[in-house]
């Protein structure tokens, strides 16, 4: 019996059986290890529980693009850290800055700044267009601290978020469309502080309507979009989109916020250079800093003219803008290192060629064997959905997600010293992947599909 995504679910159950039991067979040290009793769900950060296999695997050590766990095996990485390794484990100029910063130098937290801030600013300036740029230690907070500028210089509440789109944990994102545009909370969020649909009108990227159905209260402070979903699968703008919300973000008097967290795979300047867009806000963060936490937002010539000047926004001490360790030392330092010596032009050229490949790899499986699944390319990042065609919007994204293929796949993977993002088996590339990395995925990749269709000589009967 074939299921909905073109595979037996019976032989799914089976397959999934086996590779959680080799997951356990081979991480004998990593399982011993899981649920420490001090430590919240058993691991230091509760979304690390979202790899597979009942525990995740443990770090020993990381460079280039290859992980080798305290089990002993070593991994292709091509999950890097969900972006936030997209520069590679540990390059070379970032180890090099950061040692030279915090143990040559010293001070990594001063609360002053120090001389890498200007070039990191210009270098951000060049790439995406905007000409202030301001620090913080993750994209969520650059997110957060945008917001209040933005709702502070329109004198609105609300903000026109998209379903489904990723901006970290803030909580006016956590959104999904309900029937009739209602906005409602992502499942399971946690103590939001108010009912999201008083800070947030929800609409579903790529649907005009929808987006122009919020901005007619006339209430929206800003529009906060990723130029391209990422989180949910990928999903692509379709031609205008963008442009279009471009101009009705200005024709309904609110701000345009491109979220680039994720989409700097497609390029030095993300999306943003790459299809010309013209936000009036940039945020981003995880890669930028080479794996030490940094994010920052630039801000419009025109904006950041009104903020400074406006006298009653207090962005030095109580405005709620800022953090103590935001702009630290040791982070410019990092981002300096890493926006001029690593994420290059000539790096992305060679991460999008190894994408290439990756996609055209993924996508002869499943021509060849006619399972109905999708991959999108974004730039250096590609993913692949259980649907065909690909989803155009988050929703739909969302409703083509199966948990046990997920897990299925992402064990297959790693139990054959392949790591992929756990939850969506995204695939990104660093510049250290090369193409010979890339095949080793296509082969197995070809190998997983014909388990699950029963054509691999190891099936299962």
């Amino acid at each position: 019996m074939v299921g909905e995504w073109g595979v037996n679910p019976q032989r799914l159950m089976t397959l999934l059986a086996r590779e959680r039991s080799e997951h356990h067979r081979r991480n004998p040290r990593a399982l011993a290890l899981a649920d420490a009793p001090h430590l919240l769900g058993g691991v230091p950060m509760t979304w690390m529980n979202k790899w597979y296999g009942g525990f995740p695997l443990i770090l020993d050590q990381a460079h280039g693009n290859r992980v080798r766990t305290i089990d002993g095996h070593e991994y292709l990485d091509l999950a890097l850290g969900d972006t936030g390794a997209m520069a590679g484990h540990s390059p070379a100029p970032v180890v090099a800055a950061v040692l030279e910063r915090f143990g040559t130098r010293g001070g990594a937290t001063t609360m002053l700044p120090t001389e890498d801030a200007a070039p990191v600013a210009a270098e951000l300036a060049h790439r995406f267009g905007l000409p202030r740029w301001s620090f913080t230690l993750t994209a969520t907070d650059a997110n957060r601290w945008a917001l209040r500028i933005a709702r502070h210089l329109t004198g609105r509440q609300r903000i026109l978020a998209f379903a489904y789109g990723y901006h970290g944990s803030v909580d006016e994102t956590l959104v999904i469309a309900g029937s009739a545009g209602r906005t409602l909370s992502r499942p399971g969020n946690v103590g939001a502080p108010n009912p999201v649909d008083a800070t947030t009108r929800v609409a579903e990227f790529n649907d005009e309507q929808s987006v122009l159905a919020a901005l007619r209260h006339g209430d929206i402070a800003c529009i906060i979009t990723e130029p391209a979903l990422t989180n949910i699968g990928i999903v692509l703008p379709e031609p205008g989109f963008l442009e279009f919300l471009r101009a009705e973000a200005t024709a309904h008097g609110a701000l345009l916020l491109i979220d680039e967290t994720h989409t700097i795979s497609a390029g030095p300047g993300g999306a943003t250079a790459a299809w010309g867009l013209q936000p009036d806000i940039v945020t981003i963060g995880k890669a930028i800093g080479g794996g030490i936490p940094a994010g920052a937002y630039g801000l419009s010539a025109d904006l950041a003219e009104r903020i400074l000047g406006s006298g009653d926004a207090d962005l030095v001490d109580v405005g709620g803008v800022g953090g103590t360790l935001a702009g630290n030392a040791l982070s410019v330092a990092a981002m300096r290192a890493t926006l001029t010596q690593v994420l290059t032009d000539e790096a992305f050229t060679g991460m999008i060629a190894c994408a290439d490949q990756f996609t055209a790899g993924v996508a002869e499986t499943l021509a060849r064997t006619g399972v109905p699944w999708s991959i999108t390319q974004l730039g250096a990042r590609a993913e692949y959905r259980f649907t065909h065609p690909a989803p155009r919007t988050g929703t739909a994204a969302a409703l083509a997600g199966d948990d046990g293929l997920d897990e299925y796949l992402h064990l297959f993977m790693a139990n054959r010293g392949v790591l992929m993002t756990p939850f969506h088996n995204m695939a990104l590339m660093c510049p250290a992947t090369t193409l010979a990395d890339v095949a080793v995925h296509t082969r197995l990749f070809a190998d997983a599909v014909a388990d699950l269709i029963g054509t691999h000589p190891t099936s299962p009967g």
